[in-house]
């Protein structure tokens, strides 16, 4: 069924319909971002806040090692002595760390030392990981929709990052194995790889466009900090109106008119009724939220970004 409307018919919402589990090993920081870059699906990555990254498997420390990087009779070896030395500065401070967090942590006869010891250890481990370079390999765990799973192996088999189309490659041959009828158009030349194609030329058209029009680098990222770039002045009345729309009856261009004329007050006092008491984090007013946007712009190393 699934063969024949989506190969024979195009019928791309039945590829929602069926989902798959696959754990990435070994991803570098980078590919986790390319892998995790599609909505619709769930990601859980090992955290760098719980795990320690001091262990040497095989001998060498957890980072990606490209094969052209280390084929390049320069690069390669100033790219080993440089993670390793940033490994080798982790693992060091990691004791003193543990130490300096510890002697500010009191002792509580109420929490058992084994708790108290992993919450310490987990806090010197966050104060660190700024160290740890954007080679740093994790796992990724996925479970996404064959329609999510197609997206996503187009878009990193058409990536310039070779790490990502590696990737891409085994992430298809491990799914063919408990999905395949999902994933017959990834690699057929007139549908994912035509899509891909498309994909990678509207990126080489954005940067020449850039250079060309004497955007590229243009001064620079900046200092470190955050700015806000744009926002809707009509943000809380849109959010009112769309709160308020799915009962009040009428249509949403008259609730929206309604709502523009109340007083800011009255809106203020509206939205606070309407969010409620919320107990914790998790309790969340609701979609009326998507109704006005504001963006960002954060400069930070890659560290704080982890």
């Amino acid at each position: 069924l699934y063969g024949r409307v989506l190969a024979e018919y195009g019928g791309d919402s039945v590829a929602q319909l069926g989902g798959a589990h696959i754990a990435v090993e070994g991803a570098s920081n980078v590919l986790t971002k390319i892998l995790q870059w599609g909505r619709l699906a769930s990601y859980l990555e090992q955290s760098t806040r719980y795990i320690a990254f001091t262990d040497r498997p095989g001998g060498r420390y957890r980072y990606h090692r490209p094969d052209d990087v280390l084929a390049h009779p320069a690069l390669g070896p100033e790219y080993v002595r440089t993670l390793d030395g940033a490994f080798e500065g982790y693992a060091r401070l990691l004791p003193a760390m543990v130490e300096h967090v510890g002697a500010g942590v009191p002792e509580d006869p109420d929490t058992p030392a084994a708790a108290r010891e992993r919450a310490v250890r987990a806090r010197a481990l966050h104060l660190l990981r700024g160290l740890l370079p954007a080679a740093t390999t994790a796992n990724v765990g996925i479970f996404a929709s064959g329609q999510a799973y197609e997206a996503m192996l187009i878009r990193m088999g058409a990536h310039p990052l070779p790490e990502a189309r590696e990737c891409a490659r085994a992430m298809l041959a491990e799914l063919r194995t408990v999905i395949p009828a999902f994933l017959t158009r990834v690699d057929r030349p007139d549908r994912g790889v035509a899509t891909g194609e498309y994909l990678a030329e509207g990126e080489r058209t954005a940067a020449a466009l850039a250079e060309r029009l004497g955007l590229d680098g243009a001064g620079g990222a900046g200092e470190p900090g955050v700015r806000l770039i744009d926002f809707d002045p009509d943000g809380e009345a849109r959010v009112l109106a769309h709160a308020l729309w799915p009962a009040a009856g009428g249509s949403l261009a008259d609730v929206r008119s309604r709502v523009a004329g109340l007083s800011p007050g009255r809106r203020a006092e509206a939205l606070h009724e309407w969010a409620g008491a919320r107990g914790d984090r998790r309790q969340r007013p609701g979609r009326a939220l998507e109704a006005t946007a504001y963006t960002f712009e954060v400069v930070c190393d890659y560290g704080a970004y982890r």
